[in-house]
């Protein structure tokens, strides 16, 4: 919808500089366009930017989650504890697997995982065993999910996850870039995952990447991304000999492009400045929504030295989802594309089980996301900040008061 200046932007726009194209026609000259030699070399790039030891590509960063729950031998009988207030994919990934997942609540600072909820979730639900006393489930681990991009307090649940015997794993779909105490993510040596999807900071149109430490679990996750096959087609093809593959375990198809790698490839050479391209629009956000009475605006824990800004929340102060989405309305009148707060998952028909989350639900219904992504120009960024002030009903004198 444009408005009468012509305006209209919208929520995402992926970037692609033009050089993708070198590396795609390269792929399409050898013929080798599926799970090959230019999916390894992404994968290497994955490794050098994150720290991480091992990366195996897939088909996108839900498939990824759900073979972090099969190379840590995460199934039926067992729980993982993770937010609601996430993309639904993070409990798919984990329901896949045949465990269920149980959502704790975020604290809303942070909108990540809350750690004191989470050990008291654990020491109010769970036998010293770890055994639910609901269900008789086994607790197997906790998913730690960096929302939007804010890195989570990854050392706080690796002290819970002492305590208590279990396993982390990070979801990062959004956190490529992002920094943990002056770490990249994905170099914490937890499982993690990244997602490529074209909301996030780097595409490849679809895709995902399972980070590991670990060379046997990376060596289980590549056989079980293609059908289960002992050998990968592209060790077979660089052998002197016939080799034949067997399949000893059920695998799955969750094998990514070798034209995803080659987009990925020159993505991950970009990152850096594509980071910089969002933290500088949302340095004009903050600056221009700090001062609202009406809003408030996300501040990063101090252990968050990077937040990639994958998204760019306000928060109403008062009211909730009926003045929340009069403003996406009013907005969009404007020219400007939002997207509601992150519907929780446990309110979802498919996993409502009548558990209530304060914070989450809460958090949810008072918050928006609006536009941000490198294409911005200056005009469209003076454009979103005057349309969410004009839309809160501030004059020209209020807002120089």
């Amino acid at each position: 919808m444009e408005t009468g200046s012509g305006i209209s932007i919208p929520i995402a726009k992926p970037y692609f500089s033009g050089d993708e194209t070198e590396l795609i026609a390269e792929v399409m000259k050898t013929g080798w366009v599926c799970q090959g030699p230019m999916v390894a070399r992404f994968e290497a790039a994955v490794c050098s930017y994150t720290g991480a030891k091992h990366a195996v590509a897939a088909s996108s960063c839900t498939t990824a989650l759900h073979l972090a729950m099969l190379v840590h031998k995460i199934g039926h009988g067992d729980d993982v504890i993770c937010p609601s207030y996430s993309f639904i994919a993070t409990a798919n990934g984990i329901r896949y697997s045949g465990a269920v997942p149980q959502f704790v609540d975020i604290d809303p600072a942070t909108l990540n995982l809350d750690p004191q909820a989470t050990e008291a979730f654990i020491e109010s639900n769970y036998t010293d065993a770890l055994v639910n006393k609901q269900t008789g489930n086994k607790l197997k681990g906790i998913l730690v999910v960096h929302q939007i991009g804010i890195p989570a307090d990854i050392d706080r649940f690796a002290e819970i996850a002492r305590r208590f015997g279990l396993i982390v794993m990070e979801d990062s779909a959004c956190a490529i870039g992002s920094k943990y105490k002056g770490k990249p993510i994905g170099a914490s040596g937890y499982t993690g995952t990244l997602s490529f999807h074209p909301r996030k900071v780097i595409t490849c149109g679809e895709g995902g990447m399972l980070l590991l430490s670990e060379e046997p679990l990376a060596e289980m996750a590549r056989v079980l991304r293609a059908h289960g096959a002992s050998i990968s087609d592209l060790a077979r093809h660089k052998a002197g000999s016939p080799l034949y593959e067997s399949y000893d375990l059920l695998g799955y198809n969750y094998r990514m492009t070798d034209l995803q790698a080659a987009i990925g490839i020159k993505q991950i050479e970009m990152l850096d400045w594509l980071i910089e391209k969002r933290q500088s629009v949302a340095a004009r956000f903050n600056q221009a929504f700090s001062d609202l009475d009406e809003l408030e605006v996300i501040k990063p824990p101090a252990y968050a030295s990077l937040w990639n800004y994958q998204s760019y929340p306000i928060m109403l102060k008062q009211g909730g989802r009926t003045e929340r989405d009069e403003l996406m309305r009013k907005l969009q009148e404007e020219g400007v594309a939002t997207r509601r707060g992150i519907p929780p998952i446990h309110k979802e028909p498919v996993y409502d089980r009548g558990l209530t989350l304060p914070a989450t639900e809460r958090t949810s219904e008072r918050s928006l996301f609006l536009p941000n992504f490198p294409q911005l120009s200056e005009v469209e960024v003076a454009h979103i900040i005057g349309a969410v002030q004009r839309c809160l009903g501030k004059t020209p004198a209020q807002l120089r008061a």
